[in-house]
């Protein structure tokens, strides 16, 4: 951008003057010329742009866009003196930092997390193995018991290390919009349809509601929307009980206001994720299970790491408290929106939607 100013003291007079197509799409600029407080509002900004229209100081700062990805931008200004007409004017280029920060700050997360979490199974899996070493060898009842439980635990480990890397693995690429071609009636199917011999195993059932797979298309990174439906699934098949039914409706064409809108009156809800663009259409899908349900003080928390609801017992392979996180990134990446609502001891809802092509 070009920036014009006539007075130092004016400091809402700082206009933008030309601007190139790159940053009007960035800051979604209407006009070719405009006040610059009406594309950037960030104070270290605004100041580095002063330095250089009235102290002729080249400088450059750091800073955050607002919006769900959350964008990190590098801000340099430059002197170009006086124009014709006596005002003063400044060259400011921005640059994206986003996939350099978010990388080193993704290498320092994963790095504490995997740390933190592993270290339980770690230890528990040292104290058996010195326990077989001694008292345990010549005992094989004891031994068998203790390879199963050290058996476990490497293999929570290891389902802990997958979501760990699946997690950074999105983090890095959520501000890149996906750009391939999904057919969500589709996606949704092949889940059930890969969970049904589990589910059967547990004697709980799959119900769907969808629409014909014509008309449900969005564009998306295609293994990521199945990982939030089978994120989604098959947290509902973990806590479903016995003989109940997990029920899948998807349905498109719908609003923003209308794919959010709210699906049981006496359940507790928490918008978990909101879309930030306007006149665009969705595709929703609502996962609903008729398990132990979540008290309301619990649902800010969902997507959390690692976040779980103590006394709640999940299965035979207990979750790594990822899952959730992993569907809420996922659906930024997508510019969609995620909405919980749940009532203790009938089960909860789950919905997850995504922009429409």
């Amino acid at each position: 951008m070009v920036i014009s100013a006539q007075e130092p003291d004016d400091l809402i007079g700082r206009r933008f003057i030309l601007i190139n197509a790159s940053a009007r799409e960035t800051f979604q600029a209407q006009a070719e010329t405009g006040l610059l407080v009406t594309l950037i509002r960030d104070p270290q900004v605004l100041e580095t742009v002063d330095e250089a229209l009235f102290g002729a100081i080249e400088s450059e700062t750091l800073f955050s866009m607002g919006g769900a990805q959350g964008r990190i931008l590098r801000a340099m200004a430059k002197p170009l003196g006086e124009a014709p007409d006596g005002s003063r004017l400044a060259l400011l280029v921005l640059r994206d930092e986003t996939d350099a920060r978010r990388a080193e700050q993704t290498r320092a997360d994963f790095l504490a997390n995997a740390s933190h979490e592993l270290r339980t199974p770690l230890a528990s899996l040292s104290g058996f193995i010195e326990t077989l070493r001694g008292h345990a060898k010549e005992d094989p009842k004891a031994r068998d018991r203790f390879l199963g439980i050290m058996q476990g635990q490497a293999e929570r480990m290891s389902r802990l290390v997958d979501d760990l890397m699946s997690l950074s693995r999105i983090e890095m690429n959520e501000h890149v919009p996906p750009s391939d071609r999904v057919d969500f009636v589709a996606a949704t199917q092949d889940v059930v349809d890969a969970l049904a011999l589990m589910a059967a195993d547990r004697q709980v059932s799959f119900a769907t509601d969808m629409p014909a797979r014509d008309g449900t298309f969005i564009t998306g990174d295609r293994d990521q929307v199945i990982q939030v439906i089978q994120n989604l699934a098959d947290n509902a098949l973990k806590y479903s009980p016995a003989g109940s039914t997990i029920r899948l409706a998807v349905e498109g064409g719908l609003t923003a206001e209308q794919a959010a809108e709210t699906w049981n009156l006496e359940a507790g809800r928490m918008t978990l994720l909101s879309p930030d663009r306007a006149g665009v259409r969705y595709v929703r899908l609502r996962v609903t299970d008729a398990g132990v349900g979540l008290a309301r003080e619990h649902l800010p928390r969902l997507t959390e790491r690692f976040y779980r609801v103590e006394g709640q017992k999940s299965g035979e392979r207990p979750g790594t408290g990822l899952g959730l996180a992993i569907v809420k990134h996922i659906v930024n990446r997508h510019r969609g929106g995620f909405v919980v609502e749940s009532q203790e001891g009938k089960g909860a809802s789950f919905t997850v939607y995504f922009p429409m092509i």
